[in-house]
């Protein structure tokens, strides 16, 4: 991930969430005095790994760039229930307008990067590093894959277009795993190419047409180890389908490199937050 496309992606998240929130104005804030100020401070209700500080820095300089910040914390620290994140101070009614699109951007995100760092500590002290995947919400994928890093994992390809992975429809139309492999190598011979095999016979032969990574699809554990024992180091071996915090170190104990996990990103549980006022 670019530095570039990240502070794109929090301009264009923010812009947007912002226009669907307000709409032609927040009527509940202009209850408040215009001169009305205040001072907050945002707590956690529950052990979390914070991430989205960027996101709601940018929320409060979209709505009143007076409005100052202080963290207590950075991406990627671990929280417990009750530490202060953050304080706000400033106008009242721009504290409010922007609480609702700051908070949820630090709780989605903040849950993101708990859930990977379970799963990071999870396979700790192997070889094998955790991976994302492309099932994350639409139009935060940039954002959760951030998280994803801010727990600890690591980023699987971006989108469809700066990495191959070759699954079983693309093999059937092009007519062969090696055919497949070497038509990617054609179009595109500086990209990596993945293929997914689903059985030992597939896996033989995306080894020997030179595959980057195969990914060992729903393989058994004994499965796993064998091709770990054939692959030999030729090719980056990663293993996919029903990963779960119960059984992911027995996999990473396998020798696998890579093990990729869509609950990282589709399974989200955001993280309990609360802003509390306190007039200065």
């Amino acid at each position: 991930m670019q530095e570039l496309q990240l502070q794109q992606a929090i301009q264009d998240n923010v812009e947007q969430a912002l226009a669907e929130d307000i709409g032609d104005g927040d009527i509940s804030a202009a209850l408040i005095d215009a001169d009305k100020v205040y001072a907050t401070r945002v707590i956690v209700r529950e052990p979390a790994v914070i991430c989205g500080r960027a996101w709601v820095e940018s929320t409060f300089l979209h709505i009143d760039s007076s409005v100052e910040l202080e963290f207590s914390v950075e991406d990627g620290d671990s929280v417990n229930a009750g530490d202060t994140l953050f304080t706000a101070t400033g106008n009242a009614r721009s504290i409010l307008t922007a609480e609702r699109t700051a908070l949820n951007f630090l709780q989605l995100l903040s849950g993101t990067a708990t859930i990977s760092r379970s799963y990071a500590d999870a396979v700790a002290g192997t070889k094998t590093r955790v991976l994302d995947t492309r099932k994350t919400l639409p139009g935060l994928r940039i954002a959760q894959k951030y998280a994803v890093q801010c727990g600890g994992c690591s980023n699987h390809r971006i989108g469809l277009y700066d990495a191959y992975l070759i699954k079983e429809n693309h093999i059937a139309a092009c007519g062969s795993i090696s055919a497949a492999i070497a038509r990617a190598r054609q179009l595109e011979p500086d990209k990596r190419v993945e293929i997914e095999v689903e059985n030992s016979a597939e896996f033989a032969k995306a080894l020997e047409a030179g595959a980057d990574i195969i990914m060992l699809d729903d393989f058994s554990l004994a499965d796993m180890r064998k091709a770990v024992q054939q692959n030999q180091g030729r090719a980056k071996l990663e293993a996919s389908g029903s990963m779960s915090l119960a059984n992911i170190r027995e996999v990473a104990e396998t020798g696998v490199d890579f093990i990729s996990v869509g609950a990282l990103t589709k399974h989200l549980r955001a993280i309990d937050l609360s802003m509390r006022f306190i007039e200065s």
